[in-house]
């Protein structure tokens, strides 16, 4: 079976993310597709974060309990049902790359999850990540970069 992955058709592997996406055009979310999701999903948790951020990894975008028979979310949509937590904004959304200065890099990271998670929208990516231990059946990743122009 090949290889549970996350992809954009807005952008590859390690290529830059389109100004749209980000906080110097309409600051949306990208479109990404799911492929070769594994048996046993019970849901899907994404993580957006910048490890590159000056004040240590700042978080973009958080969500959780997205249905397993997902394989796309589209452009500038949350899936239905899918719970979103505070990113490192304090704001309960997608917030697009925005670099203070110099090229960051952009994780998406995704989690095949074996449940759903009890968690209230007020969660951390912390406290996230604490909830999913012991539940993870696979994980992927895809990394955009960008910087202001």
């Amino acid at each position: 079976m090949s290889e549970f992955a996350i992809s954009s058709p807005a952008f590859t592997h390690m290529s830059t993310i389109p100004r749209k996406y980000t906080c110097q055009g309409e600051d949306i979310i990208p479109p990404l597709q799911f492929q070769n999701i594994p048996e046993g999903t019970a849901s899907f948790v994404l993580i957006m974060d910048d490890p590159d951020a000056p004040m240590g990894t700042w978080d973009h975008w958080i969500l959780w309990n997205i249905d397993p028979q997902t394989t796309e979310i589209a452009e500038g949509t949350t899936p239905a049902g899918a719970v979103v937590g505070k990113n490192s904004w304090g704001k309960n959304s997608y917030g697009g790359p925005c670099p203070p200065f110099g090229q960051h890099r952009y994780f998406f990271k995704l989690y095949a999850l074996n449940t759903k998670l009890e968690l209230s929208s007020d969660v951390t990516k912390k406290q996230l990540e604490k909830a999913m231990k012991g539940k993870i059946i696979a994980a992927a990743e895809l990394v955009g970069v960008y910087q202001k122009s």
